[in-house]
């Protein structure tokens, strides 16, 4: 049968690349991409896919919320996850979602969503993917456990275990991760990329504020307006650090915020 699909990344070029994958497969159309959680809701109820291609980590609302936004939708499509964050979808959802692929996308392990994709779309009725569906919404819900998250830092020569509460903002710096809390300066130890503090921190409160900048929301003092259409925060820590949220986030961060 014909797979229509929607690729759902808020990076243009990730959207490309798959496009371009997708497009070695006779089977598929791709009808429809968004760029952010709340384009995807649309699209996807516009469009009606059978197939999404998911990015979890995105900025503003996350994946897993475009999930739960569509619960309620007749004959929601079928979601593979597409994601540089292991931690996700192969450890807690491989058993709801079809199926995962991690970033960068290997094109042996695209063919095998598609044939599996193709094989449930024939085999299941609508009830069933249904369930399949509410399924993964349990998941999400039952696996949403942020104050379990510890990252490790170092300080005096030794390890030391924080929780997302102690965290006011992460900072990339001189080649490494700083971590900062209300009264001092940490460096990070184990995680060494934004990138997958992002992913580990996800679902605590915590928003990309700037390609080195990882700011939690909990402890902004204030914020406003500044120039070239960024926003200036003034965080809750000891010293009153300011920070810039880039302007290519300000509509994410705007979101995040009710604003």
């Amino acid at each position: 049968m014909k797979i229509r699909c929607v690729i759902v990344d808020d990076e243009a070029p990730a959207r490309d690349e798959l496009r371009y994958l997708l497009s070695r497969y006779s089977e598929v159309e791709v009808c429809g991409e968004a760029d952010s959680a709340g384009k995807a809701i649309s699209v996807i109820k516009q469009l009606k896919p059978n197939l999404a291609f998911l990015d979890i980590q995105m900025p503003g609302r996350n994946g897993f919320e475009v999930i739960q936004a569509l619960a309620a939708m007749e004959a929601p499509p079928v979601f593979v996850f597409v994601t540089a964050f292991d931690n996700y979808a192969v450890k807690a959802f491989e058993e709801s979602a079809v199926d995962y692929i991690l970033k960068p996308i290997s094109e042996q392990r695209l063919a095998t969503t598609v044939e599996r994709v193709g094989r449930l779309l024939a085999e299941s009725d609508e009830t069933s993917l249904e369930s399949r569906l509410q399924s993964l919404i349990n998941h999400v819900a039952s696996s949403s456990q942020p104050e379990t998250v510890k990252i490790s830092v170092e300080k005096n020569g030794r390890m030391r275990l924080l929780a997302p509460e102690e965290i006011v903002y992460c900072s990339y710096r001189e080649g490494r991760i700083h971590v900062h809390t209300f009264e001092a300066t940490i460096p990070l130890h184990g995680i060494t990329t934004m990138d997958r503090l992002e992913g580990h921190l996800a679902g605590s409160g915590f928003f990309r504020a700037h390609r080195s900048v990882l700011v939690n929301l909990n402890f902004i003092r204030e914020f406003s307006p500044w120039f070239n259409g960024k926003y200036s925060l003034i965080m809750a820590d000891r010293e009153g650090s300011e920070l810039a949220v880039s302007r290519s986030r300000v509509k994410a961060f705007k979101e995040r915020l009710a604003i």
